[in-house]
């Protein structure tokens, strides 16, 4: 059946998080999104149900939400008591909560964007992988609403509310709020209970627009996010049953209030982005993974971290053109990010504090210019100051000082409106750091940024009913950061395990990214994005003398993707689609790979009539076992004499749920 002209106009798709924003299909980077509809389609809570639909884009559990990510390969897998500098930005509504994504709850989300590839312009230290960027709907002049209720197994449930409209001829605004619960899915056989390793969210989002004229467009944002979980999810028969006796949790208190004013003067734009956070973080777990008395050689011993986060920052951008032949952006950024830590554990002396200060400071540019009618240039660069103060309560002091610095230059080809081809060579950094164990010598006790060079090509375009993006990179990571360990005897004669941070390697990350949508018929739509991945290291010897030269870097699978394909049959639309992800290596310490590759299938049913709307959502239908985070340096069952062997946290069993949404 033949495709109409109609039909060929695919949805326009704005991407916010660059620098000047633009059409996803007019951007020469990497870059997914994920909308409204897909989000929908997975009944998803939270940013980690919609995260195998990205290509080259993982996350590390460990927690009970998916906390860290990783781009290629590249990003971090946990934080413990050293302070983190994250590889992967993530943002919400313009605040900075990089290294903290628990928080990625997605009601009333208009979309998810993830740009690939080294942010040194756009975002500095924090993207050296890439960005994440989750931006919710915006206000509406006209007054709408919905009411959703849910529910679905493991006693899942959800309720939320949205309100928007004109609140006068120059202010608009939005409402949401959200409470979603489930028991988890894990059973706790010493305690007799199924909700060990819980689930309790409360999302609540406040947004004005405000025009006072029309050069002038002021939005202000504020959220409430409220994370309460437990956090039960190894067993030392790994299995989805414990056998705990202090189940651990997950929580995270988050407030937060974004300001983002446009001012209009002719062809010269001012925007001014401000933040502002404060966010409660307490992790904390069973670490013996069982009860007192299960055996004569066990031991009891519970590990909590609670920190206190208080991010506060600034952007200010110049933007205009000239002549139609050159758009540019300036601007100079400041970041302060306060935390402070407590740790409370069963073996220490005592509770353990520390408190950790970043000051950032930073000016970037970047221009597009028309090089006749079918080629641009673009280049963009960012230089940035990172002063970092660090002190606790074993005296260990530090106050780096670090310049660093980043950019981009894209080569563009317009092949007509529809089509697009560019070639780039990037720059992006990382912090260089410290380890606060004060019983490490001198020369380990801080490390250097680390940097990585980038070659991007890519075509983009439409072609009647299809649109296409393909991208092919080639990374070099210099200065590699990765994780060692240093073992030393005690005087008693056992053996202690000194973990630190280090230069220690030299990486190539080079892979390729597809992503097709194909509206086959007035009907029938299909969809694929392709993700494959080579990130190996060039040199790397770990703390056990191991030469890794040549193995695969830790959470980086070879392949991921996604398959699909919905119809359409009046007030009706069905969707089936299948993630795709390699097996891949837990950690660059030991040698534990996730259970296999896997494939989960996925589907969706919606019906419309009114202002109704029922949507049927299944994720993992065949109930596909699959490790989402494990350890395998240690061992922890006294029933075996506590023999080195892997422990796996489980990801997700079959889910099946309902929404019924009412609007108005």
């Amino acid at each position: 059946m033949a495709v109409d002209a109609e039909m060929a106009d695919i949805e326009e798709i704005v991407v916010t998080a660059d620098l000047r924003g633009g059409l996803l299909q007019e951007i020469p980077t990497s870059v997914s999104v994920i909308g409204r509809d897909a989000i929908a389609a997975r009944g998803a809570q939270h940013i980690e149900e919609v995260l195998s639909r990205i290509p080259n884009v993982n996350f590390a559990s460990g927690t009970s939400r998916a906390r860290f990510f990783q781009i290629r390969g590249i990003g971090e897998r946990s934080q413990f008591i050293d302070p983190l500098n994250p590889s992967v930005g993530f943002l919400i509504d313009n605040v900075d909560f990089s290294g903290a994504g628990s928080i990625g709850t997605l009601f009333d989300v208009s979309q998810v964007e993830v740009l690939r590839g080294p942010q040194g312009t756009r975002y500095g230290a924090n993207g050296l992988a890439g960005l994440i960027n989750i931006k919710t709907a915006e206000p509406t002049s006209e007054f709408e609403g919905r009411l959703q209720v849910g529910a679905g197994d493991y006693a899942s449930r959800n309720v939320g509310a949205v309100v928007s409209g004109a609140l006068s001829d120059a202010v608009r605004g939005r409402i949401a709020i959200e409470t979603a619960s489930s028991d988890g899915y894990m059973d706790n056989a010493f305690l007799g209970a199924d909700d060990t390793n819980d689930r309790s969210e409360t999302t609540a989002r406040v947004k004005l627009d405000i025009a006072p004229s029309d050069e002038t467009l002021i939005k202000l944002s504020f959220m409430h996010v409220d994370m309460d979980n437990g956090y039960d999810a190894f067993s030392l028969d790994n299995t989805r049953t414990t056998l705990s006796d202090n189940p651990g949790h997950d929580r995270q208190d988050s407030n937060a209030l974004s300001i983002d004013g446009n001012w209009r003067a002719g062809d010269i734009t001012i925007q001014a982005i401000g933040a502002l956070s404060r966010s409660d973080l307490a992790y904390g777990y069973d670490e013996d993974w069982a009860f007192e008395g299960l055996h004569d050689d066990g031991y009891a011993s519970i590990d909590n971290y609670l920190r206190n986060r208080d991010s506060r920052s600034l952007e200010l951008r110049l933007k205009g053109n000239a002549d139609d032949a050159i758009d540019w952006v300036i601007g100079i950024y400041q970041l302060s990010v306060d935390e402070d830590l407590r740790r409370v554990y069963t073996f220490a002396a005592g509770d353990f504090t520390s408190n950790h200060n970043v000051d950032t400071l930073a000016i970037f540019g970047e221009t597009d210019i028309a090089l006749g009618d079918d080629w641009s240039l673009n280049v963009g660069g960012r230089l940035e100051q990172r002063d970092a103060a660090y002190r606790d309560s074993n005296a260990v002091a530090f106050s780096p000082k670090e310049n660093l610095w980043g950019g981009r230059v894209a080569l563009t080809y317009h092949a007509g409106r529809d089509r697009l081809a560019y070639a780039s060579l990037a720059r992006g950094y990382k912090a260089g750091g410290f380890n606060t164990d004060g019983s490490l010598d001198a020369d380990l006790r801080e490390f250097d940024p680390e940097d990585l060079i980038e070659v991007e090509v890519g075509i983009k375009g439409q072609a009647g009913p299809l649109r296409y993006q393909l991208a092919v990179f080639y990374d070099k990571r210099r200065d590699q950061q990765v994780k060692s360990s240093l073992t030393r005897t005690r005087a008693d004669g056992s053996t202690e395990f000194i973990d630190f941070n280090g230069n220690a390697a030299r990486g190539t990350n080079k892979g390729l990214e597809a992503d097709l949508q194909w509206q086959a018929t007035e009907q029938l739509a299909l969809f694929a994005t392709v993700g494959l991945l080579d990130a190996s290291f060039d040199r790397f010897i770990n703390e056990f003398d191991e030469d890794l030269s040549g193995r695969r870097q830790a959470h980086a699978p070879r392949y991921t993707a996604n398959f699909g394909a919905s119809v359409t049959s009046g007030n009706w639309r069905v969707q089936v689609d299948a993630d795709l992800k390699d097996e891949f290596f837990y950690s660059d310490r030991h040698h534990v790979k996730s259970n296999s590759d896997y494939t989960l299938l996925n589907a969706s049913a919606h019906w419309q009539i009114g202002s109704v709307d029922l949507r049927l959502w299944a994720r993992n239908l065949t109930d596909e076992d699959y490790s989402v985070r494990a350890f395998g340096s240690f061992g922890n069952d006294p029933r075996k004499g506590y023999v080195t062997e892997p422990y796996f946290q489980w990801g997700e069993p079959r889910m099946i749920g309902a929404n019924i949404t009412l609007n108005w």
